[in-house]
């Protein structure tokens, strides 16, 4: 059975701050200043949608996005955010599943990776870096462990809770960053949040 956040699309956001406080919404803002005016993004798995809403807020008009999550409770809320005058194109499907026509300039990945195996993991990641044009930029954020002890704790905690909850099929973090390197993107700029468990990676392809 396939992940699906349909179960906690009620609550998600709430609970995300309530552990994290806006340290997941940081994370994802830092990113948002390399998107260049009139861009052709592609963001997979948006969540509730509350990231389109801090893009207007920058780009009140001239982008064209593409927003993909497997969520249909996830999607109806997106599909209620304010998004200006942007072109915004919602599918909901896994986007191992979506054929697009399109190529890309800017990919936008929150927390999509840790819901994968590696198995799974190199599937989407190559079918996204398929959709982005050479010298795009990825915008990506996740977890990761730096070794304190907590960060362990919480992690198999999250884990636990959703793959009960949403069915993710990960018990752990896979090896993002290996991806990227195998593919030979360049990194640009980073960004730590809540004491460096959580990351944010600009690439360059």
């Amino acid at each position: 059975m396939p992940s699906n956040y349909n179960n906690s699309a009620w609550f998600y956001d709430r609970l995300s701050r309530a552990v994290y406080g806006r340290a997941l919404i940081n994370a994802q803002v830092y990113l948002l200043q390399y998107i260049p005016q009139g861009a052709n993004i592609l963001i997979v798995g948006g969540g509730t949608g509350w990231i389109l809403e801090e893009l207007t807020k920058i780009h009140p008009s001239g982008l064209t996005i593409t927003y993909v999550e497997i969520a249909a409770d996830m999607m109806a809320l997106s599909k209620k955010r304010n998004t200006g005058e942007n072109e915004v194109v919602f599918i909901n499907e896994a986007i191992e599943n979506v054929s697009l026509q399109s190529v890309f300039n800017v990919v936008i990945t929150p927390f999509l990776f840790d819901n994968f195996t590696e198995q799974t993991l190199q599937t989407v990641f190559n079918h996204i870096h398929g959709l982005l044009e050479p010298g795009g930029i990825w915008l990506n954020t996740d977890f990761q462990i730096t070794g304190k002890w907590w960060q362990n704790v919480l992690l198999k905690s999250m884990f636990l809770f959703f793959r009960i909850l949403c069915h993710i099929e990960a018990s752990r973090l896979p090896d993002v960053e290996t991806h990227f390197n195998q593919h030979q993107y360049k990194s640009i700029a980073s960004q730590t949040f809540f004491s460096a468990f959580i990351i944010s990676k600009v690439y360059r392809k």
